[in-house]
């Protein structure tokens, strides 16, 4: 499942990394380009809560092998298009079909781990996401480089079709077959619209880590248009953010499992670590102060993605300790699913401050997002003792 996950963000960051080539050969704006993203953010919005009930339905087994290969038919495809047009409907596919990622890990993390490991699993199960934006320019600026970009898609398809060979050997352990979880649980309880909780855990979770998809869309560009960096240079540091992101769901899972297990209550663990979180997102504001200097800037990206995964980490153990993991794709569905519609709104938006150069406000904005998700999660949580 930590492959998979690579091997989704493999899928969706070459275009992010490949964006200055691509928005230069086909003459789109980074406008127009905000809105493919988000035409993958409202696919993929749609794609995690139903691939999570499909996944509760009828198993993680069948569920991964329809889903990666429907995404990595999706991803293959944009090797063949050269408009907006085009990339939209490939970027509405792929999300669709990777809608399943996350709801899968947290499947499977239930299936295998007993609570008191369910934090360090999960942070293992999605920490391929944040390793494969690590290793995606480091892969496919080189490839891209040698062939053309188209090139780089085509790479994404083969290396799909090789995690589905694998899965279908792996996947036949019993407790992939099993839908039960291994640990007795904390709650029964099943996820509804008119539990507040419901909302104050998707909120948390969309505007906690929306820094995670304003670096992911829009550092690359922020390099080559106001840093003047060039396509190779770009790939050859923008490793360096999604490196915070990787590190950060190790730490986070662990720091989460080590602060319930020492005895304290709960709801007053989640408050104080997506504190600490909401703070260190902050610096995320200064990064056009410090536009001379490029090791700064891509420390600064570091950090908040660092901060980003943690609330990503810490909102999930709180979203399980609530409800049945029972209910874990549906559960897993629901916070990327809300990650991904805060994405779908926001990048278009984002996109129109850069191409007025209004980076300070950018910056300012999504620095900012995530305190007022933590804000509005507490006041819902407020009464909460244990």
């Amino acid at each position: 499942m930590m492959l998979v996950s690579l091997i989704s963000y493999v899928d969706r960051s070459t275009l992010n990394v490949l964006s200055p080539t691509i928005l230069k050969e086909t003459g789109m704006s980074v406008e127009r380009y905000g809105y493919i993203v988000s035409a993958f953010s409202v696919a993929y919005m749609l794609g995690n809560p139903a691939w999570g009930r499909l996944l509760d339905r009828f198993g993680l087994r069948a569920g991964m092998l329809a889903a990666v290969f429907f995404w990595t038919c999706a991803s293959t495809a944009h090797a063949f298009v050269g408009g907006f047009w085009g990339f939209a409907l490939a970027r509405m596919a792929l999300g669709f079909g990777e809608g399943a990622t996350f709801p899968g890990g947290l499947r499977a993390t239930v299936q295998s781990l007993p609570l008191h490991l369910r934090s360090r699993g999960l942070a293992l199960s999605y920490s391929g996401g944040s390793l494969g934006a690590v290793v995606t320019p480091l892969i496919v600026g080189p490839i891209a480089a040698a062939w053309g970009w188209r090139a780089a898609f085509l790479f994404t398809g083969i290396i799909g079709v090789s995690w589905l060979l694998l899965w279908s050997i792996v996947s036949q352990r019993e407790d992939m077959r099993n839908s039960a979880p291994v640990a007795v649980e904390v709650s029964s309880a099943k996820p509804t619209w008119t539990d507040a909780r419901v909302w104050s855990f998707m909120i948390v979770y969309a505007l906690g880590g929306l820094p995670l998809g304003f670096v992911l869309y829009q550092a690359a560009i922020y390099l080559n248009r106001y840093l003047f960096l060039t396509q190779s240079e770009i790939a050859a540091v923008l490793w360096v953010p999604p490196l915070g992101w990787e590190i950060g769901y190790f730490f986070w899972g662990w720091a989460t499992d080590r602060s319930l297990q020492r005895g304290r209550t709960r709801i007053g663990v989640y408050r104080a670590l997506m504190a600490i979180c909401t703070m260190m997102s902050l610096p995320l504001a200064t990064v056009p102060w410090f536009a001379e200097s490029l090791w700064l800037t891509m420390l600064l990206l570091f950090f908040a993605m660092f901060a980003a995964a943690g609330f990503i980490i810490i909102s999930m153990s709180y979203s399980t300790w609530v409800y049945s993991p029972a209910h874990s794709g549906l559960i897993a569905g629901l916070g990327a699913g809300s990650w991904s519609a805060a994405v779908a709104l926001l990048m278009p938006f984002f996109g129109r401050l850069f191409d007025q150069q209004r980076y300070g406000p950018s910056f300012l904005l999504a620095a900012l997002i995530p305190l007022i998700g933590y804000t509005i999660w507490f006041y819902i949580n407020r009464e909460v003792k244990t």
